[in-house]
């Protein structure tokens, strides 16, 4: 534990004494204390993170285990009696995590402390007897005392929860279920048995659980389960086949184990229909029994919540689940009235309502005109109404929001929805949209794009996919200025699919951050836009990269190709090129063109919601000679956070920038910028590092 100051230790004092005053209130967990200390989530996290070196979640747990333990010396309780006295709602829980921290049982604990008397009394003992001799005693029995406590310090900073020692990321794939029966309308229970086993799995933070999208090719392709295993990274696999014979539903689960192909556990279950909801629990429960997954009470008491109170809907509900796992229009129109015959026999079933909205999002994706805004809002209100910590009712609410362009307010709703279902890939997809197109920021980009390659392995994807996939994760690494990761992963992505032109022109920008040579980028730009002279992406890249080499007759001439396309098709893209348009036209002395771009310009960047608004104001205002109004938007830019690395490297070379480069107080400012990229780059590294994402 690093060594802090008084308001450190104050700081500690204080949230231990509030989670010593809930105590016996296991529901009393990281929000709860936020909100008591009146600090956000997230600023709470890294707080005990930087003092501790243990988590929030970690460190609460310890406080009750502490508290445990004189509970347990004072001798006047059960184990089973103290573990619900600290918040423990589940006793076998309790011993393990106990055993984890002092490294014996709460039973031995007694016995334990009057070991360590009896060695006090016979040390002090023995002392006495060589009274003569203890001055020389003395420094051997200091060194003895050092070398247990380090060598105590060292296990507990090794050995405790989370650390890799012994706590291995145990990842897991559920490989879809087959039918055993010759009737195939059956299909979509045994496929819905599957479904529920790998979302109960999915909500154990102890375990990294491969999607649906990666194993859902191996329905119809078998291969050998060392191979799959290999393609999935997954240490263990889960196999399953049933089939429903009157009202009773037999299925068989494996549980394998990927390196040795050994058969871990097998179980048949042979149950009534009516107890599908337990037998659903039980499967996930018994799978992270036998891998020894830590699962918490809280998530214990997730998966064995029922999602319906009625049969006959949850039947339904299966049936339209199946279609919205197979996402063609066809398909989500023929979803939705499967849920809502579900609602008609369950009117509180908020998987039911959660689907809905998620299929008209879906419908609505990608379309000009919203159709169905108000019944998104309808249905993920009632999802939410009937169960507020469902994952699908949070995601629904969230697409509600971005369906509406309201993009701060769905981010709550997706990080509350992927902290109660660590390994969902739907969330993450959405958190990764969010944060490199609508909120930028490069860390969270980062963060969830690595996480997202964890879960939804890019070997289950055909070349193309897969080599969007690692563009994904080389344009998320090189805002960050991980030039050498994003060079691994772009090269990747091209060993895909060599004609992906999106990996081709980032390639090229990659390779500027690496030489700086202007001359280079240019090139390779056009020799990529030369594949596809209808990629407008490209054309205005082609055209940037003559601009920043000041040629701008020929920026002009691709320019004009650009915005005319542009505003041919009525595109509302790259905005906030304007500005850069208006200076080129202005150098060719297209006067008219370039008063147009500049004001289109001025009013885009006096609304953008996003973090780059001052700085975007920094650049007009220095193109039109307003050195200090220029200089006070750039200041105000310098205390954002998390702005991407193109910042740094573009900047200085931009024409519009280059009125304010005379500013006295320009090197001053821009240093600051790079300083504070610099250092979030190193936290960023550290933080990677830390979770085991980089």
């Amino acid at each position: 534990m690093p060594n802090l100051n008084t308001a450190e230790k104050n700081f500690l004092n204080q949230i231990t004494q509030l989670v010593e005053e809930n105590i016996s209130n296991e529901q009393f967990g990281v929000s709860e204390l936020a909100d008591a200390v009146g600090m956000s989530r997230s600023n709470l996290l890294r707080k005990i993170k930087k003092l501790t070196e243990l988590s929030a979640s970690q460190f609460i747990r310890n406080v009750r285990l502490k508290y445990a333990g004189e509970l347990l010396q004072e001798g006047s309780y059960t184990v089973s009696e103290v573990s619900y006295k600290v918040g423990f709602g589940s006793p076998s829980y309790f011993i393990k995590c106990f055993r984890e921290l002092y490294g014996y049982p709460p039973g031995e604990m007694s016995t334990h402390e009057e070991t360590e008397e009896q060695q006090t009394q016979e040390i002090e003992t023995e002392q006495e007897l060589q009274a003569p001799d203890r001055q020389k005693k003395f420094p051997v029995l200091l060194i003895s005392f050092l070398a247990i406590a380090v060598i105590a310090l060292v296990l507990y900073f090794v050995l405790r929860p989370g650390s890799d020692t012994g706590n291995k990321v145990k990842s897991i794939a559920v490989l879809p279920f087959l039918n055993d029966s010759n009737d195939t309308t059956n299909v979509y229970i045994i496929n819905g048995l599957m479904e529920a086993t790998l979302n109960n799995l999915q909500q154990i933070q102890d375990l990294r659980v491969i999607s649906r999208t990666s194993v859902e090719q191996y329905r119809n392709n078998p291969k050998a389960t060392p191979e799959i295993a290999r393609e999935l990274n997954a240490t263990y696999l889960v196999e399953g086949s049933g089939q429903k014979i009157g009202n009773q539903i037999l299925l068989n689960i494996q549980l394998i184990e990927a390196e040795t192909d050994k058969h871990l556990w097998s179980q048949q279950y042979r149950r009534d229909t009516e107890d599908i909801f337990t037998l659903q629990a039980d499967v996930a429960k018994n799978i992270a029994e036998q891998i020894e997954a830590i699962v918490t009470p809280e998530e214990i008491k997730r998966i064995e919540k029922a999602p319906s109170k009625n049969l006959v809907a949850y039947d339904l509900f299966l049936k339209g689940y199946d279609l919205l796992g197979k996402p063609s229009e066809e398909n989500l129109r023929a979803a939705i009235p499967y849920f809502k015959q579900a609602i008609k026999h369950d009117n509180e079933f908020a998987r039911a309502y959660a689907g809905i909205a998620i299929a008209f999002y879906l419908l609505d994706q990608n379309k000009t005109e919203k159709q169905f805004a108000d019944s998104i809002n309808y249905y993920a209100d009632q999802a939410l109404f009937h169960d507020s910590k469902l994952p699908q009712s949070l995601t629904a609410k969230a697409l509600f929001y971005m369906e509406h362009s309201e993009y701060e307010l769905a981010l709550p709703y997706l990080e509350k929805a992927l902290e109660i279902s660590p390994n969902s890939d739907v969330v993450l997809i959405f958190l990764v949209e969010l944060y490199v197109n609508y909120l930028p920021n490069t860390e969270k980009y980062l963060e969830y794009a690595l996480k997202g390659l964890e879960i939804d392995i890019v070997a289950a994807y055909d070349s193309s996919a897969a080599s969007y996939s690692y563009l994904h994760i080389s344009n998320a690494f090189i805002q960050s200025g991980f030039v050498d990761e994003a060079e691994k992963y772009i090269e990747r992505s091209l060993s895909y699919f060599p004609e992906n032109l999106y990996s081709q022109y980032v390639k090229a920008y990659i390779q500027y951050a690496q030489n700086e040579d202007l001359n280079q980028l240019n090139k390779s730009l056009l020799a990529t836009f030369e594949k596809d002279k209808t990629r407008l992406d490209i054309l205005q890249e082609v055209a940037k990269s003559y601009y920043y080499l000041r040629d701008f007759e020929s920026a002009a001439k691709y320019y004009k190709a650009f915005v005319d396309a542009r505003e041919m098709y009525q595109l509302d893209i790259y905005r906030s090129e304007n500005g850069k348009i208006a200076v080129t036209f202005d150098k060719v002395g297209e006067q008219e063109l370039a008063d147009k771009y500049f004001e289109q310009y001025k009013t885009w960047a006096e609304n953008d919601p996003s973090i780059y608004s001052n700085f975007s104001l920094a650049f007009y205002y220095s193109y039109n000679g307003d050195n200090n109004k220029a200089i006070d938007y750039l200041k105000a830019f310098s205390q954002q956070d998390n702005f991407h690395y193109w910042t740094i490297l573009f900047t200085p070379i931009d024409p519009l920038m280059d009125n304010l480069l005379k500013h006295p107080q320009y090197k001053n400012v821009f240093r600051e910028i790079e300083n504070k990229f610099n250092a979030n780059h190193i936290r960023i590294k550290e933080s990677l590092e830390e979770k085991g994402l980089l």
